[in-house]
């Protein structure tokens, strides 16, 4: 568990969920799916059981490669990270990860934060040796950030999502960790 200030003063904790966290967890993701149209799912899509949340929470704490990472603020989950890596050993090194932030907080350093910690997290893991994400490509501030911590474009998936009427592209991007 760690503490961080954001850009507008407030302290939000950063630390690795747990089972107990899983209701909230779905509240949370069903509310920030209403918000944003840049995650993979929308407003309602989301039906995971309280108890397959769990179970997946649970199990990601029992692996090296794997961590589910929650900010909250008094609290109030305002955003999420979770990391998963390969499920074989030619793969174990190798995982992606997916982040999420209330609107009410972006612009304020939360995301970076997050995804920092991930970042720090894999170096000591002696495990994570590739950490990759996928980013609409009209997310530019994503993409701005990604690159400052370090991610380079490795290519383009074409008509990855389709959302209101049109198909959207994304970058994959991946970092390397020594």
């Amino acid at each position: 568990m760690k503490k961080y200030k954001l850009k507008n003063g407030i302290i939000v904790t950063l630390r690795e969920g747990n089972g107990k966290d899983a209701r909230r967890v779905i509240e949370y993701i069903q509310r920030v799916a209403g918000e944003s149209d840049n995650l993979s799912f929308g407003e309602g899509e989301f039906n995971t059981t309280v108890e397959e949340e769990t179970a997946f929470i649970e199990t990601c704490k029992t692996l090296d490669n794997c961590i589910f990472l929650i900010a909250e603020h008094r609290g109030r989950i305002i955003g999420c990270l979770t990391f998963s890596g390969g499920n074989r050993s030619r793969l174990e090194h190798y995982g992606e990860f997916g982040v999420s932030v209330l609107k009410r907080y972006w612009g304020l350093g939360l995301g970076r934060m997050l995804i920092e910690y991930l970042i720090e997290w894999a170096r000591k893991t002696g495990i994570i040796k590739k950490i990759n994400l996928k980013v609409k490509s009209d997310n530019t501030r994503a993409v701005n950030l990604y690159e400052e911590l370090g991610f380079i474009m490795e290519g383009t998936i074409s008509r990855f999502f389709y959302h209101k009427g049109r198909f959207h592209d994304v970058y994959v991007m991946g970092l390397e960790i020594e």
